[in-house]
């Protein structure tokens, strides 16, 4: 995991080979909360005596909070150091947990896990902003790539661990013996690894004004693109990780075991994807290899639920997986290199982005669920994620051209 900072190495001692792996881990560490509550949200619902329907909007209430904190972040990254801002972030996720872990009602539970909100908005903006600034360009798309991946490898590493416990004990000694052990070791890894000022962009330190920030953003076109192409790839993207499962469980009539091997291939697709366009990125470079990215996992989105085969219509939806991580990975590497002198308020821009993405997704994918059926909710959003690479394409640019 050093490879992208051989050269900090030298120059910031332990720093430059902590710096990544603790980013990453840091990534890994905000999503198993939200994999025990998609896991476990009928055992969570039999505790508190609700609905399975009503405990559900606990992650629409977290997307929610997620949403508003990224907009604050915009005014937070101009005014804090973000190795402070991220800390917090995995305090506030380490805060969340205990609270979840202690809840002895419904109102609580919902206050103490929103907090995760704060947390993984903070925790995600603030890691690609720092690779923006502790980095070399040419480094940069491998390093976001690998700390993406350890988002998703929460999915692919958390689920087993997390079914597991829940086996042999309850949903709150997952908290106690997994999530909370997790974010504490990220905690102290970030502290120690990560730097606390930029070799790359500390003139700016003081100068930063946040009207100036917002400004500069606003009035860059390519910019305001790399948002609103972001805004409809995770709206695309919700027919996998919100609905995929359930057209197989639905239309195959699949058991609950085989849905969840489906969940877990497709976790494994998209960490394989960010991983695999991490390395590439400066290949084909930033702006033609995202078009191409959002644009294939689009086409798969949209023709994955037309198919009467199930093998062949899995083959389709993994693939769709393997382009939106790959998308993710170079849609964000593009997205950072914007405007540079701003990067951690268009990246807490961009989280605000995903996270308004990510709710309407579900809310969109539900509503054409109950009006039509699979094929329209999965064309629907498939064709929204290629008009995103449209976008990408012809109103982007990427102002650190192609590095080879």
């Amino acid at each position: 995991m050093g490879f992208a900072f051989r050269k900090m190495s030298k120059k910031n001692g332990s720093y430059g080979r902590l710096f990544l792996p603790s980013l990453t881990l840091s990534n890994f560490a905000i999503g198993p909360l939200g994999v025990l509550t998609g896991l476990l949200l009928i055992d969570i619902a039999l505790t508190f005596k609700v609905p399975i329907g009503i405990m559900g909007q606990i992650s629409t209430f977290s997307n929610i909070v997620a949403f508003i904190s990224s907009l604050f972040m915009g005014v937070l990254s101009v005014r804090f150091k973000h190795k402070t801002l991220l800390l917090i972030g995995l305090f506030l996720t380490c805060i969340s947990a205990l609270g979840c872990f202690y809840s002895s009602n419904l109102s609580m539970m919902f206050l103490s896990y929103s907090i995760s909100g704060v947390g993984s908005a903070l925790v995600g903006t603030m890691s690609i902003t720092l690779i923006g600034e502790h980095s070399h360009l040419s480094e940069r798309g491998k390093a976001v790539g690998l700390v993406i991946a350890g988002g998703s490898l929460s999915y692919v590493i958390g689920a087993p661990m997390i079914s597991y416990i829940a086996n042999i004990w309850n949903w709150r000694v997952v908290i106690l013996a997994f999530v909370i052990p997790t974010v504490v070791f990220s905690l102290l890894s970030s502290f120690v690894g990560i730097p606390s000022t930029s070799d790359f962009n500390e003139p700016y330190l003081k100068k930063r004004n946040l009207l100036h920030s917002f400004k500069a953003i606003f009035e860059n076109r390519s910019a305001n693109a790399c948002l609103i192409g972001n805004i409809l790839r995770a709206i695309s993207f919700m027919a996998i990780l919100i609905y995929g499962t359930s057209f197989y469980r639905q239309r195959y009539i699949v058991t609950t075991d085989f849905a969840s091997i489906i969940l877990l291939g497709a976790a494994v697709s998209y960490t394989l994807g960010s991983l695999i366009a991490g390395r590439l990125v400066n290949k084909y470079g930033r702006k033609k290899f995202t078009a191409f990215n959002v644009v294939s996992a689009g086409i798969f989105i949209a023709l994955f639920v037309f198919f009467t085969n199930l093998w062949f219509s899995l083959i389709l939806f993994f693939m769709g997986s393997i382009f939106s991580g790959m998308a993710a990975s170079t849609a964000t590497s593009l997205t950072l290199e914007q405007v540079p002198k701003h990067r951690g308020t268009l990246m807490a821009l961009n989280s605000a982005a995903l996270s308004l993405g990510s709710a309407l997704g579900a809310t969109i994918g539900g509503f054409l669920l109950l009006l039509y059926d699979y094929e329209i909710l999965g064309s629907t959003l498939g064709i929204l994620g290629i008009i995103a690479g449209i976008i990408f394409y012809f109103l982007s640019f990427d102002p650190s051209g192609k590095v080879s």
